[in-house]
């Protein structure tokens, strides 16, 4: 500490660090205290602090300081070492005098030398020996620590590390070696502290055992992190020889017994190990006797809870308890179940305390989910029940149904009341969680009838309130009729989740579509009701807009069950009884209702987006159907929707923030005109989007920056987007770009050239290109011939000048991004896919006197260059697609890139190792691509060349004779991707380190004797021989089947390599 008077004056500065709310005090303590983290020459003066230091601030900084050091993981084993020893006996001689903070990161310390070095040296191994010897002191403070050690050694052996840190690999190697050496041994450690400090201490200190054993419980033991919202690994792989422990009834009583205390935070632990524990895979128990005994142990300890109702005020006990219930049907059958002796008294006091839980839906409403997910469950397994032994599920069940029902309508008033902004009806992944149970219990055996009705005999009186409403000159009272809307919806969502399942095992197919009529009656003739009278007038309101998306939702799942292309001919009976109701007779007069709806929302629902998005999806949804799709055609009220597609019809496309939806609109128009692909329909089609167009091209300059020309050019380049997005064969694109060129073309050179400052414009301009000249299924397929695959190019070539031309003298503003990178990253994504699309033969450019190649080549590439690499990488669509670009270049037109000169070309070079190095897969894999490229020109015309080298080729032999650095630098990248990291595109990567090896055998022969330096002199021997086994029969030469045996030498490479560095 030469650079201070004294510890003291350290102290100080520690404390500002730590406490000052000055912002600019704290970041001038940390600038001179940061040497302490980055100069392993300081570990010394850390030692000396913690030693000497009266301040627990000072001792903070000793002690993160030094974890900074072996995150770093420089330092050597030894010291390393050492470390591990001081800050063991420090915590053992000081630690009970120290603040918890402290001896919190402290053990952080200690656990994550112990992690990086349980392959180097056994030593590490002891720590779980020595916190045993802490539990065995005299102190209960000591006690306390030996568990917050083992606590943090638990969770840091568990958690996987940045790539950076530690590969994915080691830490699995590392976890699991730990986890069969020690897990086991640790959490019969927590049950021991658990039943020692059962009564001896107060309840806040319970905690840290129950922690513990909780934190073995939700160990990683398969590789896999438990994901606790989804069933799919909602299973804990506790080894086999965990299987005594389970056996074991205080195992499971111990936690129900520590669920009594007092504390709310060790009760909802304790429960949290209970619902780990029901989780347990079932074929851990060889016998069904011992897993009907821990059933048995389970389901006693619930049976206490729900009798006494204990601990269930607490919120967080609440869930918990409901999760615990949840997971008896994930991990048991009805038939286990079943054969416990109280079953009957258990499976009534579960029910009671559902339909409880329903009619508390303010306080219980993210916890009933865990509830109507155990009785889906238990209903869907009645059909495979073997035996006479009654599951009462029939008492039960309607209860539960009803109940919930109830429960739903009920809130609809109550949140009104509430005036609560905060509705389940606009969250619809809440919505979708609490209604995906409800159609099992509805649908259950026989019930169905009893539900139908049940729903009806509520739907009724609101549907013919709101009928009689609809015809009342005036809405009446507002709050009122907002809550029969509520009602209303809450009904249509329900219904709606009932019909998205067919039907169940165990009853007839034409009962239940008979039901399914009835309830689907009520749904269709509410349709008929909403835009009526009065109801017409309140698009604006929200109950209203809830309703119609829940119609929305109705409709799809709906159409799915009876009106898709399998189901529409296997419905007899339900159109039988559609036709008694409504006159519904067929498929074909449902699916004009239907449209008619999605008409009259596109024509009133101007303002509000959201049920304009779940319109358009709908409707995308019937135009995608093969059968559905057809229909359509025939409706009148689609061919309506197509004669009529203007703004004076549907005034959302007037509407600015709808804007996005006109493209989702017309894509689907252009999927139902391309049906029939007749020329006729579409001139006729594209006749209101014609006048548009020449009222621009006939609109002055002077005149076309006003708003009203601009809003009108941004709609209908979002039109033709959507219309191109629908183009997917060679006819279908023809009819479109026979209506653009060569009439329109110059519409849009004059927008982007007037308009360049304003990205509100460029960018729908620029994004309809890009799909205009992406040739996707072949699309872009002209006669031998056409010219017309040069024409589209030269067009392009002239928007990208006119914008890149002028964008790049536009002043950087505060949100470059959207002034200009977004810009210039479509510029480069719309030349790319014209360069790759392979419908131009682009040496017809240069044999001609042609620049619209070179223009578009040498534009593109300064918009390339104005943004700094920093700025590359930081935003991900920018990235994507200035590699794509690069890749494009290089692997199509590298000779364009040879003739830049050295410096922009080491530049664009050096971006490709920077692109290797990041995070993105497809990135490095397009940069990879691009490296193998430029090497393989270098191998075929320089390395391996016969003949005179060519002007691009003495080109690139100038720019690596002044810079002859740059491939070695790149070949040691990649083989420290490879063998450092968990590459995902290993083959990707093996293409370039091939080419490269291939021009140099001299600069493999250095970077081998490099990496081979680095690493302990032990292993050398045997990773040079790793080395020897990466080139044999491995021939000189690029030819594809020698690429194959490379990579295939490369795997087994990379395989030994890391094998031998884990085990040593």
């Amino acid at each position: 500490m030469s650079s201070m008077e004294s510890l003291a004056q350290l102290e100080l500065l520690c404390e500002k660090l730590y406490n000052s709310r000055d912002s600019a005090e704290r970041a001038h303590a940390e600038s001179i205290l940061k040497c302490f983290s980055e100069n392993s020459d300081y570990i010394s003066q850390c030692q000396y602090i913690l030693d000497n230091a009266s301040t627990p601030y000072a001792l903070m900084l000793a002690s993160s300081s030094l974890l900074n050091q072996v995150n770093d993981r420089s330092l050597s084993l030894q010291l390393r070492l050492d470390i591990r020893n001081y800050v063991i006996n420090y915590l053992a001689t000081r630690g009970p005098k120290l603040q918890t903070f402290v001896i919190k990161s402290l053990i952080q310390l200690v656990c994550r030398i112990t992690k990086f070095g349980w392959f180097d040296d056994d030593k590490f191994r002891d720590i779980v020996k020595e916190a045993a010897d802490f539990l065995s002191l005299a102190s209960q403070d000591h006690y306390f620590i030996g568990l917050k050690i083992l606590y943090h050694l638990v969770g840091e052996m568990n958690q996987c590390m940045q790539a950076n840190a530690m590969p994915l690999t080691l830490h699995r190697k590392i976890a699991c070696s730990f986890k069969d050496q020690f897990l086991l041994q640790i959490f019969q450690i927590s049950l021991t502290s658990l039943h020692q400090l059962k009564s001896e201490v107060p309840d806040d200190f319970r905690r840290d055992p129950l922690s513990l054993a909780l934190r073995c419980l939700s160990y990683d033991f398969v590789g896999c992190p438990v994901d606790e919202s989804s069933e799919e690994f909602g299973t804990v792989q506790l080894p086999a020889s965990w299987r005594p422990l389970l056996q074991d009834p205080s195992t499971v009583q111990i936690f129900f017994d520590y669920y009594k205390v007092n504390d709310t935070c060790v009760s909802k632990e304790a429960l949290e190990c209970l619902v780990r524990l029901a989780s347990v895979r079932r074929s851990i128990f060889v016998e069904d006797p011992s897993r009907t005994q821990f059933l048995s142990h389970l389901m006693s300890g619930t049976k206490e809870i729900l009798q006494t109702g204990q601990g269930l005020a607490d919120h967080g006990n609440y869930h918990e308890f409901c999760r615990l219930l949840g997971r008896f049907k994930v991990n048991f059958q009805l038939s286990e179940l079943l054969s416990i002796e109280f079953y009957g008294e258990w499976i009534g006091l579960v029910a009671e305390f559902t339909t409880k839980s329903l009619l508390s839906w303010q306080w219980a409403s993210n916890s009933v989910y865990y509830l109507l997910s155990l009785w889906s469950r238990l209903v869907t397994s009645v059909p495979y029940l073997k035996g006479d032994t009654p599951s009462m599920l029939d008492e039960t069940v309607p209860k539960i149904t009803e109940g919930f029902i109830t429960s739903r309508i009920n809130s609809v008033q109550a949140s009104f009341a509430n005036d609560s902004s905060d509705d389940t009806l606009d969250n619809v992944d809440v919505l979708q969680e609490q209604l995906e149970s409800l159609p099992y219990l509805c649908r259950f055996q026989l019930q169905y009838q009893n539900s139908s009705i049940y729903i009806i005999n509520i739907m009724e009186p609101l549907l013919q309130a709101y009928m009689e409403r609809s015809r009342l000159p005036a809405p009446g009272d507002a709050n009122e009729l907002s809550v029969i809307e509520g009602q209303l919806t809450w009904l249509v969502h329900i219904i709606a989740a009932i019909l998205k399942i067919r039907q169940t095992i165990g009853c007839s197919q034409e009962s239940q579509e008979l039901i399914d009529a009835e309830l689907a009656a009520r749904v269709l003739q509410l349709i008929n009701v909403t835009d009526t009278g009065v109801h017409a007038q309140r698009y604006q309101v929200l109950s209203k807009q809830r309703l119609d998306r829940a119609i929305l939702i109705f409709v799809q799942n709906f159409r799915r069950s009876y009106v898709g292309d399998q189901a529409m001919h296997s419905s007899k009976q339900l159109y039988a009884r559609l036709s008694e109701l409504l006159g519904l007779n067929d498929h074909l007069v449902l699916l004009n209702v239907i449209v008619g709806k999605i008409a009259t929302n596109l024509k009133c629902y101007a303002e509000c987006e959201d049920v304009i998005d779940h319109t358009l999806s709908l409707f995308l949804e019937l135009a995608s159907g093969y059968m559905t799709g057809k229909l359509l055609l025939k409706l009148e009220s689609t061919k309506f929707i197509i004669a009529n597609h203007s703004r004076e019809t549907f005034p959302f496309l007037e509407e600015y923030r709808c804007a996005r939806s006109r493209t989702t609109f017309y894509y689907i128009l252009g999927c139902l005109i391309f049906m029939e692909d007749t020329p006729v329909k579409f001139r006729s089609f594209m006749e209101p989007l014609l006048q548009v167009a020449v009222n621009l091209e006939a609109t002055a300059d002077a005149a076309f920056r006003t708003d009203v020309v601009k809003y009108a050019f941004i709609g209908l380049m979002r039109d033709l987007r959507g219309i191109a997005m629908a183009t997917n064969s060679r006819r279908t694109y023809g009819l479109l770009f026979d209506w653009l060129y060569p009439s329109r073309m110059p519409l849009l050179l004059k927008a982007i050239s007037l308009y360049a400052d304003e990205p509100e414009v460029t960018t729908p301009l620029l994004k309809f290109m890009c799909e205009f000249v992406l040739n996707k299924a072949q699309r872009l397929t002209f006669d031998s011939s056409s010219p017309n695959g040069i024409l589209l190019f030269r067009e392009v070539s002239k928007l990208i000048v006119a914008y890149g031309s002028r964008i790049l003298l536009l002043p950087n503003g505060t949100d470059i991004y959207g002034s200009k990178y977004k810009g210039i990253w479509i510029s480069l994504a719309v030349l790319s896919r014209a360069l790759c699309g392979n419908y131009v033969n682009f040496g017809v450019f240069e044999l001609y006197g042609d620049r619209a190649l070179a223009d578009a080549l040498d534009i593109s590439l300064k918009m390339s260059l104005s943004v700094p690499l920093s700025d590359i990488l930081a935003f991900k669509k920018l990235s994507k697609a200035f590699y794509g670009y690069i890749e494009v270049l290089f692997s199509n037109h590298i000779t364009f890139v040879l003739n830049l000169d050295t410096n922009t070309f080491v530049h664009i070079v050096s971006t490709l190792e920077s692109g290797l190095k990041g995070l993105d897969t497809g990135i490095s894999t397009q940069c990879a691509s691009a490296i193998d490229s430029l090497a393989a020109f270098y191998f075929n015309n320089i390395t391996a060349a016969d003949g005179p080298p060519s002007p691009a080729a003495l080109n690139l032999a100038r720019h690596i004779g002044e810079f002859p650095t740059l491939f070695p630098q790149i070949l040691k990248t990649l083989f420290e991707i490879i063998i450092f990291e968990d590459a995902g595109n290993q083959w990707s990567l093996s293409r370039p380190i091939l080419s490269l090896i291939m021009i140099s055998e001299q600069m493999f022969s250095n970077l081998r004797a490099q990496i081979l330096a680095s690493q302990p002199v032990d292993q050398q021997q045997r990773l040079s021989q790793c080395f020897d086994k990466l080139m044999t029969d491995v021939a000189t030469n690029l030819e594809p089947k020698n690429r194959d045996k490379f990579t295939q030498n490369l795997t087994t490479f990379r395989h030994d390599f890391r094998v031998k560095n884990i085990q040593a």
